[in-house]
């Protein structure tokens, strides 16, 4: 769990003509005080993951000792100084890189400098490494392999994020069960399999269909230690007007907000903010700050959830639980077409495969923070809003048991 500086900030590097959002250490260091400040890193959040364009590009690495340096103006303090402020306040230090001679940005990548770059890395801090890939394709099973052995080797326990499914196999998860088997014998703790997301609701919707698509595909290889990652949270998320969304406007309505919470959740992927910290309005702060969602989304099972019926108008998702019980998200898509939809409501069936509940069962709303009651063989969501989701968590009771409505 954390924030990313991809989604809003991209590759802004004129900060003389945007002071406050360029990417430096001024604003990572905010960053990291509004995580703090803000209660983020309370709630679970808190790693602050620097993406691309942070390296200086003339001359790509240090003359004497070949290690990547900082941009030296937008990071005057050094990379290490930024991971010791981040330290210092309870927070954990991401970087990002490349398994090719540049990152996607043009900046200086790791490809052939794997166990150097990684020993810096580790030297700087860094908790967790995001390692893209910008280059030729036929080099990514060498190099990823080969950073992984570095990390491992570095002395500093690092997380390894990589990019490499979507860059081999396309989007057809069918294809990938032979790098998923790589990635985790490389030590990649998650990895990106899909395309970016972007600041629009098509670009969140045709995530959550692929992951229903191919669930049964994916979930054989995410648990404990090895995640499918669905990409940043765009909760909270205002466009800058250059990551497919309007100038100042939401990316998603609050509906879609809840939405994608209750899927990122319910599939067991990283989530990681991508939105500005210091500016995140109060009514997306209480979704990403709901502890009953944050629950479900960092279970100790660790078991990814499913879509459970077909990609229909309305869906029925579900994740099981360590504690036995079932986290489940009633979603109505609607017409995947259409800008403006129908509410509708949708039946929760308790004994369908992975429910697989026969007694009677308590239903708590995450989104009201309430239990709603005890109900026997299904629940009805009345009319969830278009593109909307209704997110529950479900307990088997005993025959004797009752539970009262709070």
């Amino acid at each position: 769990m954390g924030w990313m500086s991809w989604e809003i900030f991209r590759c802004r590097i004129n900060c003389s003509a945007e002071p406050e959002d360029c990417i430096s250490e001024r604003l990572y260091r905010e960053q990291a005080d509004a995580m703090v400040s803000q209660g983020f890193l309370q709630a679970g959040y808190s790693g602050i993951h620097m993406d691309d364009c942070w390296e200086r590009k003339t001359p790509p690495r240090d003359p004497s000792t070949s290690q990547l340096v900082g941009d030296p103006e937008r990071f005057p303090s050094g990379m290490k100084a930024l991971g010791d402020y981040y330290h210092a306040r309870g927070l954990k230090y991401g970087l990002y890189t490349a398994e090719s001679a540049t990152t996607c940005g043009g900046y200086p990548g790791s490809k052939d400098h794997e166990m150097l770059d990684a020993k810096t890395f580790a030297e700087w801090g860094v908790d967790y490494m995001k390692v893209d890939g910008c280059g030729g394709k036929e080099y990514y099973n060498a190099g990823y392999k080969a950073m992984g052995s570095a990390l491992q080797a570095s002395g500093r326990a690092i997380e390894y994020s990589c990019s490499w499914p979507a860059y081999i196999n396309g989007e057809n998860e069918t294809k990938q069960a032979s790098t998923f088997i790589s990635m985790i014998n490389y030590g990649c703790n998650g990895w990106r399999n899909f395309g970016d997301i972007q600041c629009n609701w098509n670009s969140l919707g045709g995530i959550i269909d692929h992951w229903g698509d191919y669930a049964l595909s994916l979930q054989a290889f995410a648990g404990p230690g090895h995640w499918h990652d669905m990409d940043m949270l765009l909760i909270g998320s205002v466009s800058g007007g250059h990551d497919g969304g309007k100038l100042g406007e939401r990316c998603v309505s609050l509906v879609e907000e809840r939405t994608q919470m209750a899927m990122w959740a319910i599939s067991a992927s990283p989530m990681i903010m991508g939105n500005d910290m210091r500016k995140v309005a109060s009514d997306s702060k209480e979704i990403l700050m709901n502890e009953h969602a944050v629950a479900v989304s960092q279970d100790s099972l660790g078991q990814m959830g499913i879509r459970l019926s077909p990609n229909n108008a309305t869906q029925v998702w579900a994740r099981k639980l360590a504690n036995g019980d079932v986290a489940v998200a009633l979603y109505n898509r609607g017409d995947p077409k259409a800008t403006k939809g129908a509410a509708a409501d949708i039946i929760c069936d308790f004994g369908m495969p992975g429910i697989d509940i026969e007694t009677k069962v308590t239903v708590f709303d995450i989104w009201a923070k309430k239990t709603l009651g005890s109900f026997t063989a299904k629940y009805t969501a009345p009319a969830v809003p278009f593109h909307g989701t209704a997110f529950l968590r479900l307990s088997a009771l005993s025959e004797s048991e009752t539970v009262a409505v709070v």
